[in-house]
């Protein structure tokens, strides 16, 4: 029914204006337009809508995921921009904050923001 239906991803804000600026340009994303209070972002032809909520908590899991060629260079990345890498209870990870898989897969997790917990994957 939805197999050739636009993934439309939401996340939500409680700081539009530090969100925005996180997503636009520390992320790299590029804004596409403004609808219904949202920004709207475009991921490799896919939406991310940032909408405005009155509050938000942070989130315990994943919530948006990016799957990208090197982990290690968007732990690079992030850490210039001082955006912090998460450590995860149980994950062996190494200095800059990336795991990796037994299967070879790579991954570093960070918060936005609102303290949505986001990650870049490079699978194996």
């Amino acid at each position: 029914m939805l197999t050739s239906a636009r993934l439309q991803t939401l996340v939500w804000t409680s700081r539009m204006a530090e969100a925005r600026r996180f997503y636009e340009e520390v992320l790299g994303l590029t804004v596409t337009g403004q609808s219904h209070g949202a920004w709207v972002f475009d991921v490799s032809g896919g939406e991310l809508r940032l909408s405005p909520v009155p509050s938000t908590k942070p989130s315990e899991h994943t919530v948006l995921g990016f799957a990208v060629p090197a982990a290690d260079a968007i732990a690079a990345g992030l850490a210039q921009t001082g955006v912090a890498t998460e450590r995860v209870e149980g994950f062996r990870q190494e200095a800059n904050g990336v795991w990796r898989a037994a299967d070879g897969t790579r991954v570093v997790w960070f918060r936005d923001p609102d303290g949505n917990l986001l990650s870049a994957v490079q699978y194996a």
